[in-house]
């Protein structure tokens, strides 16, 4: 395992809800709660989870931008990342302070069509990361930004074309270009592929592939579609409103997931294959609560099929399960035959 660039310790964040006429803060939503985990140089950690369940909140506060765009979030916990300079918590540092990291840390967003600005062309957009975090001239940045069209598969000529004039991938490779502008050596994808076509989508992660292997990058995949994650991703990671439930390699997750949750969520992915083996379905019951009102315990247990009395009252710590995985359930090695129904 290589050197940890990433590390995020007991991640909490709170969102109030404002109310009342002198607008005072009524209640909160418990986005993300007590949540860590590291990623390593090199590897590639899928954060996979229902919407909602405080996915793209973790990664925006690795960025540390919510901040800037929400108002009164409370942040508590360390996300420690290992930078030229040294170790440093990115959640204690101000707007400033932030700013030599984010050469470091980039992120391409989920929507290629609202995370373009319109107005500008695409070499501006790709350029304008290298017109505040290098000191190329007029010519270099021109140049650097043909580079990147060409090394996302897009033709260097189109710098001077608008967003508008492409369709959804172009798009997402232009936003990927611009995320390697400044070389990064994190790189957080939110959802990159959920807005594209399915034909477009394999091309897309692939490119992301090539350019981990040729660019030695780092990323956090950030998705709702196991089957995305387990092609691409070292290791997953799986959230159920703001908890962390489950982390380990790629391969034991997705074939031998270990929380019921987890194993519910494979057991929705549909199978190609109308004549092979049929899995068998978790059945869920009820709605996913709300962050405004989680339940006590296991957030899990309303929905469980395994749940007893004790899930309600302790929250469960992550364990090592015997293939290899963490779990945040003492119960994760019982069958769940009574909870399953055949397809």
């Amino acid at each position: 395992m290589s050197e940890p660039l990433l590390e995020v310790r007991n991640l909490v964040i709170r969102f109030p809800i404002w109310g009342g006429v002198l607008r005072h803060k009524v209640a909160e939503v418990r986005a993300v709660d007590d949540v860590s985990f590291t990623i390593h140089q090199g590897e590639t950690l899928g954060l996979v989870g229902e919407s909602g369940c405080g996915k793209t909140t973790t990664a925006k506060a690795i960025c540390n931008v919510l901040k800037e765009t929400a108002v009164g979030v409370h942040q508590q916990g360390e996300i420690i990342f290992h930078s030229e300079r040294g170790p440093v918590d990115l959640l204690s540092l101000s707007r400033s302070q932030m700013k030599p990291y984010r050469r470091e840390i980039q992120m391409i967003f989920q929507d290629p069509f609202s995370s373009l600005n319109p107005r500008m062309t695409v070499g501006e957009i790709i350029g304008r990361p290298l017109k505040v975090h290098s000191r190329l001239t007029g010519k270099g940045r021109r140049d650097e930004v043909a580079s990147l069209l060409e090394r996302v598969g897009l033709q260097s000529g189109y710098a001077s074309r608008y967003p508008h004039e492409f369709s959804g991938g172009q798009r997402q490779r232009i936003g990927i270009a611009r995320a390697l502008a400044v070389r990064p050596k994190l790189v957080i994808a939110d959802e990159p592929v959920s807005a594209l076509d399915v034909s477009v989508q394999s091309q897309v992660i692939n490119l992301l592939q090539d350019l981990q292997d040729e660019l030695n990058l780092t990323y956090l995949f950030v998705a709702h579609d196991l089957s995305v994650v387990h092609h691409i991703g070292d290791r997953i990671a799986v959230m159920y409103l703001g908890d962390l439930v489950e982390i380990g390699p790629a391969e034991t997750v997705y074939h031998h997931p270990a929380h019921p949750y987890s194993r519910a969520l494979l057991s929705a992915v549909p199978e190609p294959d109308p004549s092979g083996d049929r899995k068998q379905r978790v059945k869920l019951k009820g709605e996913i609560p709300s962050p405004l009102d989680k339940p006590s315990g296991c957030s899990f247990h309303p929905r469980c099929p395994i749940a007893r009395p004790a899930c309600s009252e302790a929250r469960p710590s992550l364990e090592r399960k015997p293939n290899g995985q963490l779990a945040a359930c003492p119960y994760a090695d019982e069958p769940v035959a009574e909870a399953v129904e055949k397809r």
